[in-house]
C-alpha cells in the first residue's frame, strides 16, 4: 500500500504566540521577492523615480532650517543646524516607513492572503527590510553632507566609537516599527479609524523625539515624559555619536531595546490572533 507523502502540512495555531522561524527562513526567497516588489513599485511610476530618496530628507531639512532655526531660533547646542536636522530626519523616516507600511499589512495585501498560503509575517518583515534599503541611501546622503561640512570648515570631527552601536539603534528602530505595525495592523482590520490616528499619532509623537531640538534644551517633568518615547534615546545617542555633543543615554537605550521587544511580543500575539479570521472583517 503506498503512503502519500505532503511536502506542506498546515496546522492551525496552537498557541498565542507561535511563531515558526523555521518556516519563515524556508520562504526567505518570498521575502527578498517582497523587498524587492516594495522598493521598486514606490517609485514605477514617478518621474524622479528613486531620487526622491535623496529630495525628502533635502527638502525636510530646508523646512526645518527655516522654520525651527531661522523663525524659531531653537538651539541646536552648537552643532551645525543642517546637520542637527538631517541625522534626526534620517533616523526618524525609518522608524515612520517600518511603522506606516507595516500598519496596512493585512488590508493591503488581502487579495493575496485570500489566495495563497505563506507565514503572513514575511510580509511586514520584507517591508521593514525594503525600508532599510532607504535607511542606507539616506545615511549615505549624510555622511556625503557631513564630509561636505567638514571640508568647508563649518563642522568639526567629532565621531566618537559610540557609533559602533549604530546597528543596534536600527535594529531596535525596526523591531519597534514592526510590533507597533503589526499590531496597529490587526487592529485596523476591524477599527478603520485607527489608520487616520496613526498618521496623526506619527507627527505628534516626532515633536515628543529630540529631532528638531537637543534633548539637553529640556528639563523637568518635559524631559521626564520625552524619556518615555523609545525613540528618544536612539537618536539622541546617534547624535552623540556623530556630533560628540549632547547626552549618551545608557539607560534609555536598555529602556528602548526593551520597551521594542516587548510591543514586538504583544503585536505578534495579536497579528496571529487576527490571522485567523482578518478575512471576514477586511
Amino acid at each position: 500500500m503506498n503512503i502519500e507523502q505532503w511536502t506542506e502540512v498546515i496546522e492551525p495555531k496552537r498557541s498565542l504566540f507561535d511563531v515558526n522561524l523555521k518556516e519563515i527562513w524556508h520562504y526567505r526567497d518570498l521575502i527578498l521577492l517582497f523587498v524587492r516588489r516594495d522598493f521598486v513599485s514606490q517609485y514605477k511610476q514617478t518621474i524622479l523615480g528613486p531620487l526622491w530618496i535623496f529630495i525628502q530628507p533635502i527638502f525636510t531639512t530646508i523646512t526645518f532650517l527655516f522654520v525651527f532655526n531661522k523663525i524659531a531660533k531653537l538651539s541646536t547646542n552648537g552643532i551645525n543646524a543642517t546637520l542637527f536636522y538631517m541625522s534626526g530626519i534620517t533616523l526618524w523616516n525609518y522608524f515612520a516607513d517600518c511603522l506606516t507600511k507595516t500598519s496596512n499589512t493585512f488590508v493591503s495585501n488581502a487579495g493575496i492572503f485570500g489566495k495563497v498560503y505563506f507565514p503572513r509575517l514575511v510580509t511586514p518583515i520584507s517591508i521593514v527590510l525594503s525600508s532599510l534599503i532607504k535607511l542606507a541611501i539616506q545615511l549615505s546622503l549624510f555622511v556625503l553632507v557631513y564630509i561636505a561640512f567638514l571640508i568647508l570648515g563649518t563642522q568639526s570631527f567629532s565621531i566618537n566609537f559610540s557609533i559602533l552601536l549604530l546597528p543596534l539603534y536600527v535594529l531596535t528602530m525596526a523591531v519597534l516599527g514592526f510590533g507597533l505595525g503589526v499590531l496597529f495592523s490587526s487592529l485596523t482590520t476591524k477599527y478603520r479609524d485607527l489608520s487616520y490616528l496613526l498618521v496623526f499619532g506619527i507627527q505628534l509623537m516626532m515633536y515628543a523625539t529630540p529631532v528638531i531640538y537637543p534633548l539637553s534644551s529640556t528639563g523637568g517633568k518635559l524631559r521626564t515624559f520625552l524619556l518615555l518615547n523609545p525613540m528618544t534615546a536612539i537618536i539622541e545617542n546617534f547624535k552623540y555619536s556623530v556630533f560628540g555633543q549632547g547626552e549618551f543615554l545608557v539607560s534609555g537605550i536598555v529602556y528602548s531595546v526593551c520597551f521594542s521587544l516587548l510591543v514586538a511580543i504583544v503585536g505578534i500575539i495579536v497579528f496571529n490572533q487576527v490571522e485567523k479570521t482578518f478575512m471576514d472583517t477586511v
